[in-house]
């Protein structure tokens, strides 16, 4: 289905780097990295390191990319949902302009509820894509609408405020209404029993149909057909809404566009200009081809301090994998870090030669991957609040394999991560022994960011499809496929020698701490990210749910890793981490099968029968474990605030950079200055 992986925040960080729970952390540099926790989700900052030692003309860059990133936010809400926008409103009117009692306890639960809103992009988890239940009551909620300015709600031409509520309440209050984001359940239509607002009037198998039929397969160089547009069915005819200028979410793209041409003035050279010019011809005529040799420069283009990503990118949101969601982040390469990355990428053929993978389905050449670590200065659309650790793009196959690929590591938000985890306690609740917790203390931050090197590096760039295999061939189970295939990669080489004679393991031992960790994620503690009764749901937890489990069963007759009771509670054991490895490496081969055949038969078996289903019982306990730590699984960030400093003439001569802002104060502004969508659906 695509082959790059947007690492979600926590994903390889597992849940030991959960923060601690309802106060600041405070680390040596003073900088505080906690801003607030609420629900099931703490709110940090990420430090914008090195900022300052940027030139004037690449501090102007950062802050025209950084400004394109911000107007395409109502793009997601918008994508996320076809009310969300019409709802964010309603929430923050009375929010901000409510004059009754804001300590009673529906006041306060709306503010959480609405918090949640701003986390997720709409009404729905961003993880587990489960509608919020809101604490408040209809009643509260319609009086407190009633109190406010009408005129600063949004109501349709002749709509009264009751006939809002009327349209709106059900979507908020009734459960089983628009219930869940993006639904996977085998056997069910994907589309109808998803919320996500990119189909409308249409059934699975008529959206399947229509792509089907634009589908070459003779096409080398195939197009990502429907990545963006609104598939809608009118007047008995299905056709597709483009995204674009003049277009659906016309009006936000035009404000992109305009960022995107005050930063092609400052580009750091030919090369990046043409990046920007290419992207600004795609958003305007919405011309896939265009965005195809949008991609290629982008790849190529290698020199440039800055860079960054915009646009419709992930196709997660999509049950069908085929839609993608907006989003942007703004970046800069960590010098000193990248120097751990280029190895990987310099030595990308010996990796690819030594997979234990049918050699029918390893790449005869490596072509053009580049890593680098890189320094987040702005995160927007579908990587804000909640976001990646690492990005491996291109998508599209093709491009992959004749242009290569761009992958990174991000820096300063891992290190977020980790700054903000000292003394949550996670560990001693969940780690077997002290030899364990000695192990990941010692080796755990590095094994994740080389496992998070490897997946994104190398991982993902890995491999090829056999000729004539439709990159779609795994429909819903392809993002879960190929997040296992990178993942699998990833952990099949930590242990490796070559590891070690090239500098980035100490020793032999050090692996063990990322697989340790890995396995007890996988197999128990990411089940706190599950309501009880739910099956798992998103790609990237299914991913490492089938890894774990798989290696799990098929490993009992060695007795190769357990789940033994101590003192009451479960914890992983794994007692021959060579032999797991040998594992890894065999269902690796078994993934890139699947993925190179197109076998959407075998990778539905090996995801129905390990990635989904939840033990209730180990669930259970998992979750009151977890529960008196008081901590969040998951995290997001507040961005930084870029401030232009000008001249008499208007002249730019400096951006400073101030990390102030809260959580509130940062999310409503961002509601008035960059509201470019009607908040009635398009």
């Amino acid at each position: 289905m695509k082959k790059r992986m947007m690492q979600m925040a926590m994903t390889t960080m597992l849940l030991t780097a959960c923060g601690t729970a309802n106060k600041e952390a405070v680390p040596a540099d003073d900088f505080k990295y906690t801003v607030e926790q609420f629900a099931d989700l703490q709110i940090l900052r990420y430090k914008v390191k090195d900022f300052d030692k940027l030139t004037l003309k690449q501090k102007e860059l950062v802050y025209y990319l950084s400004q394109a990133a911000l107007e395409g936010r109502d793009i997601l809400y918008d994508q996320n949902g076809k009310y969300n926008l019409t709802i964010r409103k309603m929430l923050e009117t009375v929010y901000t302009d409510y004059q009754g009692d804001r300590a009673d306890s529906n006041f306060v639960n709306m503010e959480t509820y609405l918090k949640r809103v701003w986390f997720s992009n709409g009404i729905h988890h961003h993880y587990a894509t489960d509608k919020f239940v809101p604490g408040f009551t209809q009643e509260f909620f319609r009086e407190a609408l009633k109190g406010v300015d009408a005129a600063k709600l949004p109501l349709a031409e002749g709509q009264t405020v009751d006939q809002l509520c009327d349209e709106v309440f059900p979507v908020i209050f009734d459960p089983d209404v628009m219930k869940k984001r993006v639904n996977q359940a085998d056997g069910e239509d994907l589309i109808l029993t998803s919320a996500c607002n990119y189909y409308e009037g249409v059934t699975q198998a008529e959206a399947e149909a229509f792509y089907n039929k634009m589908k070459n397969p003779a096409d080398t160089m195939p197009v990502m057909f429907g990545m963006n547009s609104r598939l809608v069915k009118e007047n008995g005819k299905i056709h597709e809404k483009v995204w674009k200028v003049g277009g659906l979410y016309g009006k936000a793209i035009e404000r992109i566009v305009y960022w995107l041409r005050k930063a092609e003035t400052v580009a750091e050279d030919d090369q990046q200009k043409a990046v920007i010019d290419k992207l600004i011809a795609f958003y305007t005529t919405g011309d896939l081809k265009t965005f195809d040799e949008y991609s290629i420069l982008w790849v190529n283009e290698q020199n440039a301090k800055v860079d960054f990503v915009n646009g419709f990118i992930e196709s997660y949101g999509d049950p069908l994998g085929l839609k993608a969601s907006w989003e942007s982040i703004v970046n800069f390469k960590d010098e000193e870090a990248t120097k751990r990355t280029e190895t990987l990428s310099a030595n990308a053929k010996w990796f690819e030669e030594h997979s234990p993978v049918d050699n029918r389905f390893k790449k005869d050449t490596v072509n053009g991957i580049t890593a680098k670590v890189i320094t987040a200065a702005i995160l927007g659309g579908d990587l804000y609040p909640s976001t990646a650790i690492g990005i491996n793009l291109p998508n599209s196959n093709w491009i992959r394999s004749v242009h290569g690929s761009k992958s990174v590591t991000i820096g300063n938000l891992t290190d977020a991560y980790n700054k903000a985890a000292h003394g949550n306690g996670f560990n001693e609740e969940f780690v077997y022994s002290d030899t364990e917790r000695a192990l990941l203390d010692k080796y755990a931050d590095l094994t994740n960011d080389l496992h998070t090197d490897l997946h994104e590096c190398l991982g993902h760039g890995s491999g090829q499809l056999l000729p004539g295999v439709d990159q779609d061939a795994l429909k819903a189970y392809g993002s879960t496929i190929e997040e296992a295939r990178a993942d699998l990669f990833g952990l099949y080489y930590l242990p490796d020698a070559k590891m070690v004679e090239l500098g980035l393991t100490p020793d032999a031992e050090a692996y063990k701490a990322e697989y340790y960790t890995y396995m007890m994620n996988g197999l128990m503690t990411q089940l706190v990210r599950i309501e009880p009764g739910n099956n798992v749901e998103e790609a990237h937890m299914r991913n490492r749910q089938l890894i774990a489990r798989w290696a799990f069963e098929n490993g009992k007759a060695d007795n190769v890793v357990e789940l033994v009771k101590k003192d009451g509670k479960t914890y992983v054991k794994v007692n021959d981490y060579e032999k797991l490895r040998a594992l890894f490496g065999k269902l690796l081969g078994e993934i890139q099968r699947i993925k190179s055949e197109g076998d959407f038969d075998a990778a539905r078996n090996l995801v129905e029968t390990y990635a989904v289903k939840v033990d209730p019982e180990l669930h259970k306990e998992v979750l009151a474990r977890y529960e008196k730590l008081h901590l969040a699984p998951y995290k997001g960030f507040v961005n930084p605030v870029y401030t232009p400093v000008t001249d008499k003439d208007g002249n730019i001569t400096d951006v400073k950079i101030s990390y102030e802002e809260g959580y509130a104060e940062q999310m409503l502004r961002y509601s008035k200055e960059y509201a470019n969508l009607p908040y009635r659906n398009e």
